[in-house]
């Protein structure tokens, strides 16, 4: 946002110099980014004196150059070869000195020096108006009237130049009271006064007008919700013409084009005071009745860019009587109804519309302007009719407009400024230091937060509205400590804390676990945007006022955005990957679900390439065995069930007490294909809160290593195809033998030599008696039994 020094100084009167006042800008947040210098006319006309030329001759060595000697005062005569097709003997003209910088459009300059050109000294330049930077004329050069101007005067003597510095201010999104010279003023003044420098600030209130006689116009808001507040005016025999000069160099200034006096005024009132105009052409409003509701949805309305658009049936809509949209309010403007050359009346518009329904409207059509940025995050509804008046008065000033009747107002319920209890202590404790309680109702007086009654430990007040993000406490310690100064804040020479350790029953612990056991397994951690584009809206989580169509949702899923990280490293050659993230997932079913869960991604290699390790590409067991790992923190039995999940072609689930506890699988080609992946890609998704409570059932005891030797015994199974090696393990841990320590798959076969329909499961088991060491005679029956329980379950033969 661009802040004019001369404009704010309309405001508020200082001594400081710029670069002070943009320091004291920065230390309160509206931090300064830059300070250009601005002028009406690039240099100044700086080094242009007003000359006469005494003598013009055809130039000896070329036809359309002339030679010329101009008096430019003192008894100084100079020879200038200009090229003008005007030049004449007598002639009184602006001359551009040696040494003197002439600017184009750009900014660019060229400095004149004496030179020769065709063989003939030329010692300055005849201007032209273009040349200047006075008009765009370059007919020639500028022919003065000797009568007014004096010979060796400085040119720009004879006009009221613009000098200024614009301040680039940084402005977050929650400052809405600075969006505005006044605004940035009101801060500017709350921090010099209460740090003893000199300060005046003008406090604007409304103008005292009087209109005369009567107007037939009417007003009607059809939802005070859409706009609480609305002030119109009718202004007659307005003469629509250019500006004058003071008005466009102020806007200018901030990087505005003027446009005609109406319209110039209205964006003068604008940047001025943070309050958004419209004027309209009050000879094209129907029945001379201004409405504010909105329109049936697919109604169509050509905006003043000349672009018709569909309307979606939320935008708040100005319209004539005959319902017939003229303005999408606090956005855009219509084609038909804004003001024109031939404008005699205007019926001028100032309004407070809801925000959230000004930037629906906005963000539906695309559209960002001045007044919608304002309108979108609250502007001031006490300023409405201050804002209206001034730009009257400024009307009838230089358009000669003429205000008829009475302003046409809606107020129905007064915006309320905000009720705050704010506490010492609480001050202390948020900036570790005291602050005086008459400094702090010093600083909330200079911000215009009244203090409504003193309690024992601090303050009653009240929040002005245009304060539309101070409603908490902290927010009111917030700007106590911003015109306090944060560098008056010393930071504390010594740091005492006292480390908490996580308890088993704290997620953040379980969280924190495995995020280091993920790193160092080689995996790093990812942080993605929960805010997303879906393709099925079934059960998904839709904003109400969503930045854009790409961040119109709350992600289903962690995967989708684990994908986007892989072909972003992919796309830079960097195809090994092992990526996790801790986030959370939204559903909207019979009410809104939220979940937190931990999800892996695996793709490329498992072992980066070497002379000992051959090429070894990542498999879905050695995401497997990376779950596993996680999982044995728990402590928790779990069964493998095969999983039908559209985001995989092959995958199984966890199950604990018959819920799911983690999801596997080989990510499906065809969502491999939508994010343009090629390499095979491997996801497993962790439910944290679920794992957490299991994980809190069971309590981990220290144990001593062993004092005897486990046993090891190998079994062979002839089973069914059918049969996986998850349901051996099952009926295996169902075994009453407390001897039982470790089972574990180590061969797979299928093929030659098996019955059809057969395969084999070579299983081993590891014995142990912690009280002495295992008889043959107990391992035996711990085997057997092992046996007739998969015959039993299975139908299972040993194999020799």
């Amino acid at each position: 946002m661009k802040i004019s020094n001369n404009w704010l100084k309309d405001f508020v009167k200082t001594e400081s110099k710029t670069e002070r006042i943009g320091e004291f800008l920065t230390d309160i947040g509206l931090e300064v980014e830059g300070i250009d210098k601005f002028e009406s006319v690039r240099g100044s006309l700086e080094g242009i004196v007003v000359g006469k030329v005494l003598t013009c001759e055809k130039h000896p060595n070329a036809d359309k150059l002339k030679k010329t000697t101009v008096d430019v005062g003192n008894g100084k005569v100079l020879n200038i070869v200009c090229g003008a097709p005007n030049v004449e003997a007598g002639q009184t003209v602006p001359v551009a000195v040696v040494g003197t910088k002439i600017y184009d459009k750009t900014g660019n300059f060229f400095e004149i020096k004496e030179a020769k050109i065709r063989g003939e000294v030329s010692q300055g330049m005849i201007c032209a108006e273009d040349e200047l930077g006075l008009s765009e004329d370059h007919g020639g050069i500028m022919v003065l009237d000797e009568t007014k101007y004096e010979v060796g005067k400085n040119f720009a003597d004879y006009f009221e130049l613009t000098s200024d510095e614009v301040f680039e201010i940084g402005l977050t999104p929650n400052r809405t009271d600075a969006m505005s010279h006044y605004g940035v003023a009101r801060d500017l003044h709350a921090y010099l006064s209460t740090n003893q420098l000199k300060s005046q600030f003008n406090k604007v209130a409304s103008e005292v007008l009087n209109g005369e006689g009567t107007h037939d116009f009417k007003l009607e808001i059809e939802d005070a919700e859409l706009c609480p507040r609305y002030i119109g005016a009718v202004i007659e025999n307005v003469k629509i013409a250019e500006s004058p000069s003071w008005l466009k160099d102020r806007l200018k200034a901030i990087g505005l084009s003027p446009i005609n006096n109406v319209v110039d005024i209205t964006n003068y009132i604008l940047h001025g005071y943070g309050q958004p105009l419209h004027a309209f052409d009050a000879d094209k409003i129907a029945d001379k009745k201004v409405k504010v509701g909105v329109v049936k949805p697919g109604t169509k309305f050509t905006t003043l860019d000349g672009v018709e658009r569909t309307l979606n049936g939320s935008e708040i809509m100005i319209k004539d009587g005959k319902d017939k949209p003229m303005c999408i309010a606090g956005v855009f403007g219509g084609e038909n109804s804004g003001v024109s050359e031939a404008t005699k009346t205007i019926f001028l518009e100032s309004a407070y519309f809801n925000p959230i329904a000004v930037r629906k409207g906005a963000k539906a059509h695309s559209l960002n302007t001045d007044a919608s940025f304002r309108f979108e995050r609250g502007v001031d509804p006490n300023l409405t009719r201050t804002a209206i008046t001034h730009a009257i008065k400024m009307i009838q000033e230089i358009a000669e407009g003429k205000l008829v009747g009475e302003l046409l107002e809606e107020y129905p319920k007064k915006i309320e400024d905000n009720y705050v209890i704010i506490r010492f202590s609480k001050i202390e404790q948020i900036l570790g230091t005291k602050i005086h309680r008459e400094k702090v109702k010093e600083i909330l007086k200079a911000l215009e937060i009244q203090v409504l009654n003193e309690i024992p430990n601090g303050f009653e007040i009240s929040v002005p509205a245009y304060r539309a993000d101070v409603t908490r406490e902290i927010d009111v310690i917030e700007e106590i400590l911003r015109i306090y100064g944060y560098n008056k804040i010393d930071a504390p020479q010594k740091i005492s804390f006292t480390p908490v350790k996580l308890s088993a029953n704290d997620q953040d612990e379980l969280e924190n676990s495995w995020a280091r056991t993920l790193q160092g397994l080689g995996f790093n951690e990812v942080m993605n945007n929960s805010l997303t584009s879906v393709k099925d809206e079934t059960d998904a989580v839709k904003l109400l006022n969503p930045l854009s169509g790409d961040l119109a949702f709350m992600r289903k899923s962690l995967l989708e955005g684990l994908l986007q990280n892989t072909v972003y490293n992919i796309n830079r050659k960097n195809q090994d990957i092992k990526f996790f993230e801790l986030g959370k997932i939204y559903h909207k079913k019979d009410k809104y679900e939220e979940r937190k869960q931990l999800a892996l991604l695996v793709s490329g290699r498992d072992v980066a390439e070497n002379w000992l390790q051959p090429k070894s590409a990542v498999s879905f067991y050695n995401l497997k065995a990376y779950v596993k790992v996680l999982l044995e923190r728990l402590v928790v039995d779990y069964k493998e069930v095969a999983l039908t999940d559209d985001r995989f072609s092959d995958a199984l689930v966890y199950e604990a007490n018959g819920k799911a506890l983690v999801r596997i699988g080989k990510v499906a080609p065809a969502l491999l294909k939508d994010f343009d992946i090629d390499q095979e890609c491997f996801y497993a998704e962790i439910e944290l809160e679920y794992a957490q409570e299991l994980r809190s059932k069971n309590e981990l005891k220290f144990k001593d290593i062993p004092k005897f030797n486990k046993i090891r015994r190998d079994l062979a199974l002839l089973i069914d195809k059918t049969v996986n090696y998850q349901d051996l393990y099952q009926t295996a841990k169902k075994n009453k033998s407390p001897f039982i320590k470790n089972i574990n798959l180590f061969d797979v076969y299928e093929g030659k030599n098996l019955p059809e329909g057969k395969k084999s499961y070579a299983m081993s088991f590891e014995l142990l008696n912690e009280e002495k060491t295992l008889e043959e005679k107990e391992i035996t029956e711990v085997m057997d039994s092992l046996i007739k329980a998969f015959q039993k379950e299975f139908n299972a033969e040993l194999r020799s």
